[in-house]
């Protein structure tokens, strides 16, 4: 239990960091963690996967509120954009905790490491983006969170990947639209962390303090740490150089990739 616990401790430190750095959210770091461990303690491998996702949404609420507490003091965030945005990603991390219910684990697993693998791609070889969506509709934006919202809760992050790039490409600065995903990654932490323990509910082979997908004991473990660590993280985004970060996380993402694409 001893063990167990500082893993779910140091997953949490590294969560809020890329949290409050990146605008992440953390999920990118928390489900891999989390998938690994679970299968080490023995827990029922049809609901390995979705336990890892729906534990890693909880967790992120208190970390992206935080880590936006953070870029708030700061005036970073576009609160703006992000009333825009929250309709749809309310809607779509619902339908996408949803879909993630319905998925076996073999294929949630695998979904969310081509998804590390997309990112990791992205971020060691970033694109140009020559079109901007300058002032999109509010039609535009609710699609946008839509999307965001959906894919962010199938795969259980906090959906800065999606959402940092395109509010870039509306025409915010980089930390600007970290701060702002930020913010958009607690709203997407909730609808998800909900539709998650609704799906979840009642389902057979689920580890004892877990209610439907949701397992708390990790949840508390990270919370105890992302919480704290994530102000630090938003601290040392504006003060370290980013695109060196961003190729180191998108190095270290493309092994957990690989881990779980083979494993």
């Amino acid at each position: 239990m001893v063990t167990e616990f500082l893993a779910y401790l140091g997953t949490g430190v590294l969560s809020g960091l890329l949290a409050g750095l990146l605008g992440v959210g953390g999920g990118v770091i928390i489900v891999p963690a989390l998938i690994l461990v679970f299968g080490h303690l023995g827990f029922a491998p049809p609901w390995l996967a979705h336990l890892a996702v729906g534990t890693s949404l909880a967790s992120i609420i208190g970390t992206g509120w935080s880590s936006t507490l953070a870029h708030h003091r700061r005036g970073a965030v576009q609160w703006g954009q992000f009333r825009r945005l929250v309709p749809g990603i309310i809607l779509g991390a619902w339908a996408g905790a949803a879909i993630a219910g319905l998925l076996p684990q073999a294929w949630l697993q695998r979904f969310f490491g081509a998804f590390l693998l997309y990112v990791g791609l992205r971020m060691l070889w970033p694109r140009e983006r020559n079109r901007r969506l300058t002032h999109p509709g509010n039609w535009a934006m609710a699609m946008a969170g839509g999307g965001i919202g959906a894919l962010s809760a199938i795969v259980g992050i906090g959906g800065g990947t999606l959402t940092v790039p395109y509010l870039v490409r509306t025409g915010l600065d980089l930390r600007q639209a970290v701060a702002t995903s930020s913010a958009c990654g607690v709203p997407i932490a909730l609808a998800g962390a909900l539709g998650f323990m609704i799906s979840g509910w009642g389902r057979e082979g689920l580890p004892a303090m877990s209610t439907g997908f949701i397992y708390w004991p990790a949840m508390l473990g990270i919370l105890i740490t992302s919480v704290p660590m994530a102000p630090i993280g938003a601290r040392l985004a504006h003060r370290l150089p980013i695109p060196i970060l961003s190729r180191v996380f998108g190095t270290l993402l493309l092994l957990m990739a690989a881990k779980l694409l083979l494993g």
